[in-house]
């Protein structure tokens, strides 16, 4: 992919805005946190927890919600971050994750959700015993300015500050654009991680988004230590010239010297993406079994 990205970009937030019905999160710590604090700045590592981003799985998600969450944790995932809920009500999927004895630690809500009514979502998020409510992305002018990036900050510490009052978080998902300088100065995601309130706004960085705008994930760590609760793992690969998705290990991308970075970044959560996996050869639980298998190797 080129920049056909920044389509498909604007195809998931509309997606998300169709169906995202009710709000969604993160949650449950207990027995679903994919990494803790070890000594020697590298995470204790565990390939038993490792999460599904299930935009992944949408073209099956929308013919069988629950077949299909059934099919992923039989493949190996325990942890489900939601992007739509396809006309569910948060009782039903509480009681679908509960009978296959899975959670879901976060789920994408949009911000147009959000500005809408924020309660609702985290209402919502917490029937379904979520830890986070995550923004996939936010609609920036193509020019944005200093000052668009700071109002950005501002609405997510007011939703941050409603989240926390109800014991739960608010986190933000970057693509590439977050990585343009503003007008000859910082990144708009300095300009984010700056301004937000670290105690009311996490940040789950997209692995793959962030190697395609040619950063480095481990600098960012190091940059904000701790402000990197979740990430998003899909590999990045380059044929022609042209960067496109690929399940993880099967790109460009060291995940495998990423991952000795986990304390650092704060990572609390890791979800398995693809967000074309559909068209993987197998379709998208081929992809996804490639990228759980994969990572197990990387985490053993």
């Amino acid at each position: 992919m080129t920049r056909q990205n920044d389509q498909d970009v604007v195809t998931r937030r509309t997606f998300l805005v169709q169906l995202a019905t009710v709000g969604a999160g993160a949650g449950m710590l207990s027995g679903c946190a994919c990494m803790t604090s070890s000594g020697g700045g590298h995470g204790a590592r565990s390939a038993n927890h490792i999460g599904l981003q299930l935009y992944t799985v949408r073209d099956l998600m929308e013919k069988d919600f629950a077949g299909t969450l059934e099919r992923v944790a039989q493949i190996g995932y325990t942890n489900m971050e939601f992007a739509g809920y396809f006309n569910h009500s948060p009782v039903q999927v509480r009681a679908m994750l509960d009978r296959l004895n899975l959670v879901s630690t976060s789920a994408h809500i949009g911000a147009q959700l959000m500005q809408k009514d924020a309660a609702a979502e985290i209402a919502s998020a917490k029937t379904i015993g979520q830890e986070y409510i995550t923004i996939p992305s936010y609609s920036y002018p193509k020019d944005a300015r200093f000052d668009a990036w700071k109002k950005a900050a501002a609405e997510f510490n007011r939703w941050g500050a409603m989240c926390r009052d109800t014991g739960i978080k608010l986190a933000y998902h970057n693509h590439a654009p977050e990585f343009v300088a503003v007008a000859g100065g910082p990144t708009g995601y300095d300009v984010l991680l700056r301004e937000t309130d670290a105690s009311l706004v996490d940040f789950e960085m997209d692995i793959y988004w962030t190697r395609f705008a040619d950063q480095d994930p481990m600098a960012w760590f190091a940059k904000f230590p701790g402000r990197f609760t979740m990430w998003h793992m899909k590999d990045l690969q380059v044929t022609n010239g042209t960067k496109g998705m690929a399940p993880v290990g099967s790109g460009t991308i060291d995940f495998k010297t990423i991952l000795t970075h986990t304390t650092e970044a704060g990572l609390k959560h890791m979800f398995v993406e693809h967000d074309t996996a559909a068209a993987y050869p197998g379709g998208s639980l081929a992809s996804i079994q490639a990228s759980i298998t994969n990572l197990r190797v990387m985490l053993a």
